[in-house]
């Protein structure tokens, strides 16, 4: 039975097949863009320091945009968001608010509310929300309390000024819907929460990228322009040299203001201004009132409609405007406006049905919708070219030499122009490698064309260092993140097979053969007395160690790490997966399974038994994996943190079907002559003769005693198993801190189940107690394939000590199930995620609003760090998924409502 596409899914398809550019307008603005690195002209790369927020009104970026909910096309070149004044604020509201790293007591910290609500794939539908107080928003309240807190101390947040009492603040609606590819209409609503009426000073604001200064290049500088003003439409022309002409149409009852995005040298510099309009004109005339200080010929290259509300207790206000590329549209805000967005909303609906036809309830529901929204209003706009910021603009001072010997200097090749996942667009608004890998999964399932593009990216010669590594991120490109490309090409492929009905092996392939050259960059890099034994580094966890891992050790010496041997492991597998099913259609791809077979075996039985001189990383009496310290003085040091680090070994596992062994004479013939001739690597390596379940074979670095004396430890609630998934370090540590000594030097690892008292890496992440969803949702995945294998006569205690015996699946189904609590309502009505926040437990307009935070408090869930880090936390729009899943799949599918969806080719 041929089923219907759904509108958005012919969106998708057209995009594809490059008949409609549904992808040119979208999200893309950055929450912000001051203090990043790329804006960072200083001599010793104080980022925070160069580009603050309260430059940010006055001086125009070199490498990209921000603004309040806002929209701009692919390349960045013609943006439109909104601005608001409460007429009490010192400022306009152009763009969100935080703490530098150097002001948070706990790191870098937005200080707003604001939350996606709704998105589609092809950004036919999205909807957003701020909400703006009444009073004058407490910047300096905001820094200065939280400049005098320590590291044991809470964040002081924006709630706790008080500002929101009685409800004194407006909800701001922003929502867009696409009438065609190059057809956005935005409505703006606004809601006065409070019990007194007041007026709002709304301002949508269009404006382009300055790309013509950095260069003296006036010929190519584009125009915005009055060009139609009426008690009933105002139309302001936008002309582009490459992106052409485009038209913003508005209601009539708003005054149109122009001014130039150049930067306002008198107040940053204290050197004359060139011309009069600069970019924080219209601030400059709306708080100030100064009139002369926008252009009266109402043109220049940014502009904004002064809208001023009166808005009365509990009412509503709504204003409409559309941006097109058609000129002379009759009737741009007549009937067909609403009619397109209530349709766009209901094929949203369609949309989403489509993909989770399951019976889930309404909150679980109203959970993935938001996290799903999330996922894709963190597309942004990035671009960075290393080579000019390095060496400087023509028309600009040369940067300091010193640039030239600092950060990411090594990475001249690097050029991004692209629209990538971020992972928070506030806190993070840059790629982070492995972080990417975990979007791509949740993103395949509505995109997969989009999550193929991200990993592809990656690997490419623009991206990726002619050695062969991958950057990590921005503030230090040659940082070593965790190998999990490989993992998330071949989940990715998978995931759109499944979904989709396709397998894009050229998309695997492509992937692939890059992927080969990071492998070989990892072997000659990160393993340092070539015994298959890996170093890596801090590889993501940032504090979770004794010592800063990527730096120079205080004892000297180096540090076998579990988790660089363990994920080596599993990028082997990965690797393994993936070249056996391109042998599918290319038998050459045998020779190159058979390598990583053999790699991987080698890998695993280093990791167990390293040889008759050197510690294993095993220790067979605690039935755990460590880290081994190497001294200068050759002695080694096992360090007994019972952590993450020793649980990462359970990633690598996979099986081997044996059609896909039959299949595959050539891979099958090598495998064999392993088994048979070489005991010495597969006498510490799961057994690769007896067949296991459906005759399958298993590849694991832990095989079933260790599994299970690691999983005692991990489904203790006393230790790793919290109520809201496994914890980055054992609760064991609360009260038997691990403690080091050496040089005179005190060193400890506590339980810390929140925010950081460490310094390293800011402060403001934390691998010592919280819940991480990446490495959560890897184990469950781990506990699938080792359920996979061994079937259902596996069973283990769980919780430790419940005397409840569970199989391996449904160890998987628990943890789910916990991680997923954190953002539903229990019992008592009360979303974990929001801890003791009673305004989001309580409040009618604050409790169903989802915020996907970056960790989670260890012992009760609570949300900390990054407040909008829906990349990777949005995995839990997945594990709602597989939830659901498994709850349907004892009925028979309505095919009114298949999960499977038409391929898009």
């Amino acid at each position: 039975m041929t089923i219907a596409l759904t509108q958005e899914e012919i969106r998708l398809q057209e995009a594809h097949n490059r008949t409609a550019h549904w992808r040119r307008w979208g999200p893309y603005l950055s929450d912000r863009q001051w203090g990043t690195v790329r804006e960072d002209y200083s001599r010793y790369g104080s980022a925070w320091d160069y580009f603050t927020h309260d430059q940010a009104r006055s001086r125009a970026y070199r490498w990209g945009e921000d603004g309040l909910l806002g929209i701009s096309d692919n390349h960045q070149r013609l943006c439109l968001a909104i601005a608001l004044w409460n007429g009490e604020d010192p400022i306009l509201k152009e763009r969100l608010f935080g703490l530098t790293g150097n002001e948070g007591n706990h790191g870098e910290d937005v200080k707003e509310y604001y939350f996606y609500l709704d998105n589609t794939p092809m950004h036919s539908y999205m909807k957003a929300l701020y909400k703006y107080p009444h009073q004058a928003f407490p910047y300096d309240r905001l820094v200065a309390e939280n400049r005098q807190r320590t590291r044991q101390d809470p964040e002081f947040e924006l709630l706790d000024t008080g500002i929101f009492d009685d409800d004194r603040y407006f909800d701001v609606f922003v929502e867009y819907a696409k009438a065609g590819a190059e057809d956005v209409l935005m409505q703006v609503t606004v809601i006065n929460r409070g019990s007194e009426a007041r007026s709002l000073h709304l301002l949508p604001t269009l404006w382009f990228r300055n790309t013509w200064s950095w260069h003296g290049d006036e010929e190519s500088k584009p125009t915005l322009q009055a060009i139609q003003t009426s008690d009933d439409l105002n139309i302001i022309e936008a002309n582009h040299p490459t992106l052409g002409k485009y038209w913003l149409y508005a209601r009539g009852n708003g005054k149109l203001l122009f001014t130039e995005n150049e930067t306002n040298n008198e107040r940053i510099f204290s050197n004359p201004n060139a011309a009069p309009y600069v970019k924080d004109s219209i601030n400059d005339y709306i708080i100030n009132g100064n009139k002369q200080a926008v252009n009266p010929d109402r043109i220049g290259t940014k502009s904004a409609i002064h809208y001023v509300l009166s808005i009365e207790p509990g009412a509503t206000q709504t204003i409409q405007l559309r941006l097109s590329d058609v000129p002379n549209l009759k009737e741009p805000l007549g009937d067909d406006f609403n009619a397109t967005f209530a349709l766009r909303k209901q094929e949203a609906d369609a949309f989403y049905h489509r993909v989770t036809p399951f019976s889930l309830s309404e909150d679980m529901r109203n959970v993935q919708r938001q996290a799903f929204a999330g996922m894709l209003w963190c597309k942004q706009y990035y671009h960075y070219i290393v080579e000019d910021w390095l060496k400087g603009d023509a028309s600009e001072p040369k940067p300091p030499a010193e640039r030239k010997q600092g950060r990411n200097q090594e990475w001249f090749h690097l050029y991004t122009d692209d629209i990538l996942s971020m992972c928070d667009k506030w806190e993070y608004p840059w790629f982070a490698a492995w972080d990417l890998a975990f979007h791509c999964i949740t993103l395949a399932t509505i995109d997969p064309d989009f999550a193929k593009y991200q990993l592809d990216i990656l690997t490419r010669e623009w991206y990726m260092h002619p050695n062969g590594q991958i950057p990590a991120y921005e503030w230090a490109f040659g940082d070593v993140n965790p190998p999990v490309h490989a993992w998330a090409t071949w989940r990715v492929y998978q995931i759109e097979q499944q979904m989709y009905g396709k397998s894009d092996s050229q998309f695997l392939e492509r992937v692939f053969q890059k992927l080969m050259l990071n492998f070989t960059w990892w072997v000659n890099r990160k393993d340092i007395r070539g015994n298959n034994v890996f170093q890596g580094g801090f590889l993501g966890l940032d504090n979770i160690g004794v010592f800063d891992r990527s730096n120079e050790l205080p004892t000297g010496g180096y540090i076998d790490q579990s988790d660089g041997t363990s994920w080596m492991g599993m990028y082997c597998l990965n690797m393994l997966e993936i070249a056996l099913e391109l042998a599918k259609i290319n038998p050459v791809y045998e020779d190159i399974a058979s390598k990583f077979f053999e790699h991987y075996l080698y890998i695993a039985n280093a990791m167990n038994h390293i040889g008759e001189m050197e510690a294993s990383l095993w220790n067979e009496s605690d039935g755990f994996y460590y880290d081994v310290l190497h001294l200068p003085d050759h002695r080694q040091i096992e360090m007994k943190v019972r952590s993450l680090v020793g649980l990462i070994p359970l990633f690598a596992v996979g099986t081997l079907e044996p059609e896909t062994i039959k299949a595959l004479p050539s891979f099958k013939k090598r495998m064999e002559w392993f088994i048979r001739n070489r005991h010495d690597l597969r006498r510490n390596v799961a057994c690769m003769e007896t067949p296991g379940r459906g005759a399958r074979r298993l590849l694991a670095i832990v095989y079933k005693e260790k599994l299970q004396r690691i999983l005692q430890k991990m489904l203790d609630e006393s230790e790793f198993f919290s109520d809201y998934g496994i914890r980055a370090i054992s609760r064991h540590h609360a009260e038997h801190p691990y403690h080091f000594q050496t040089n005179g030097m005190d060193f400890y690892v506590n339980y810390e189940p929140a925010e950081s008292t460490s310094g390293l890496f800011g402060g403001n992440s934390n691998w010592r107690g919280p819940v991480w969803f990446p490495v959560n949702f890897l184990l469950i995945e781990s506990l699938q394939k080792f359920h996979h294998y061994f079937g259902d006569d596996l069973k283990v205690e769980c919780p430790t000590g419940s005397g409840q015996m569970l199989t391996l699946a449904e160890v998987a189904i628990e943890l789910s199930r916990r991680l997923t609590q954190i953002f539903l309502r229990n019992s008592a009505g009360n979303r974990p995620v929001y801890g003791g926040a009673e305004k989001f437990q309580t409040d009618p307009h604050w409790r169903d609003l989802i915020l996907f935070y970056e960790y989670f408090h260890g012992d009760n869930g609570a949300g900390i760090g990054a407040s909008h880090q829906t990349g990777w936390t949005g995995l839990v729009a997945q594990l709602i998924q597989q939830l659901g899943e498994r709850d349907m799949a004892d009925r028979q599918p309505d095919l009114e409502s298949e999960i499977h969806l038409k391929s898009i080719d």
